[in-house]
């Protein structure tokens, strides 16, 4: 397999035009071909963390990453699978879900007052 991502410009083409990804961001690229288990898993989770609302992350993988997808409906992202002859990764788009990042934001703010007013009686 080659250490190249392929044409990263053919790339983004074919997330923009295959998949519901926001168009309006930053293109982040992650090349995790070369990392061993888990740090894929682990380094793409970090990265997506960073994303603005607009912005979308494109993982070039070895493989499908079937443990990843759980994980990133937990936390409000989106994804898609992208088929493009532009390289011979396994591309992955990641972004925000609409409205899913804030939820979760919500609920952990629910959770912090909860806590407060316990140690406030």
């Amino acid at each position: 397999m080659s250490s190249e991502p392929g044409d990263p410009a053919a790339v983004e083409r074919a997330v923009t035009e295959r998949t519901d990804a926001p168009t309006g961001g930053e293109t982040v690229s992650l090349d995790v071909r070369e990392l061993g288990p888990p740090k894929p898993l682990r380094e793409t989770l970090e990265r997506v963390e960073t994303l603005g609302d607009d912005d979308v992350l494109v993982q070039y993988n070895d493989r499908t990453p079937q443990f990843l997808f759980p994980r990133l409906d937990d936390r409000g992202f989106a994804y898609a699978a992208v088929e493009t002859d532009a390289t011979d990764a396994v591309v992955t788009a990641i972004w925000p879900a609409d409205g899913e990042k804030d939820v979760s934001d919500e609920r952990a703010g629910e959770g912090d007052a909860a806590a407060g007013d316990a140690t406030a009686t």
